[in-house]
């Protein structure tokens, strides 16, 4: 059965998930963004109404969604009283319990992905739920796995422990792509010739652990191979002081 949503926030995991619940035959009721034009504009692609007043919200929603940034949560949600209407925030590092003042009914709704609005389709995205009643954990995973084949429960301290391995896997990995990019731009190199690379490593994961298909000097002991490295990153100290630091990783992994 298909759900009445009020989302509040217009960024990247905002305007994710009002489309993709409303591609799923959810209805979005409302959009609520502190820049009305911003919300105007996220409400009218899922055919809802834009508010910038939290006193306009619809009290007639089935689930009421906050997708800001983490340190906005809590603030947001004092501004709410919802009764026992359920409320959730997507955040994965803020507990549930910054919503027990603003509903009897509250929990999680965490998307396991990176959200970016510049995407034309919808990735795909784990989720991991929590609330503050059994029933309302049973709601959530039912509403989640109509947009998702993922779908597990985790309390605070769980959703906390994946979003720090989330936060290493993704955002640090992404920042050494950001890293090499920058190297090759300066050392007249193609970045672009890494991308198959870039792909088959990701790709191996899905079949293997990361562990046993870990290949590279660092993984052969190949000091001499490193220490060549090294020396062509001398100028780029902060590169560096990376690559000594996860091949010495690396090799106290495969001691």
């Amino acid at each position: 059965m298909r759900k009445q949503l009020v989302i509040f926030g217009t960024g990247n995991a905002a305007t994710v998930l009002s489309l993709l619940f409303a591609e799923e035959g959810h209805r979005i009721l409302q959009v609520y963004g502190r820049d009305a034009q911003k919300a105007a504009t996220l409400a009218k692609r899922c055919n809802a109404a834009g508010i910038s007043d939290l006193a306009e919200v619809n009290m007639g929603a089935d689930l009421y969604v906050i997708a800001v940034s983490d340190s906005a949560v809590a603030s947001l949600a004092a501004g709410l009283q919802l009764g026992n209407r359920m409320l959730v925030h997507t955040a994965g590092s803020v507990s549930r319990e910054v919503l027990s003042g603003s509903s009897t009914n509250y929990g999680v709704l965490y998307p396991v992905q990176s959200l970016r609005t510049e995407r034309g389709d919808a990735p795909d995205i784990p989720f991991l739920v929590d609330a503050n009643t059994e029933a309302g954990i049973e709601t959530l995973k039912s509403i989640a796995k109509t947009v998702s084949t993922k779908v597990q429960q985790a309390d605070d301290d769980q959703r906390l422990r994946l979003h720090v391995a989330a936060v290493i896997v993704s955002n640090f990995t992404n920042h050494l792509y950001a890293l090499a990019e920058a190297y090759c731009k300066k050392e007249g190199t193609d970045f672009r010739m890494l991308l198959p690379l870039i792909s088959e490593v990701a790709n191996r994961i899905q079949y293997a652990s990361p562990k046993d298909v870990q290949t590279g000097p660092a993984v052969r002991h190949d000091q001499n191979t490193i220490e060549k490295h090294l020396q062509l990153l001398q100028q780029f100290p902060e590169l560096q002081q990376l690559y000594a630091a996860l091949s010495n990783s690396i090799q106290n992994m495969y001691k």
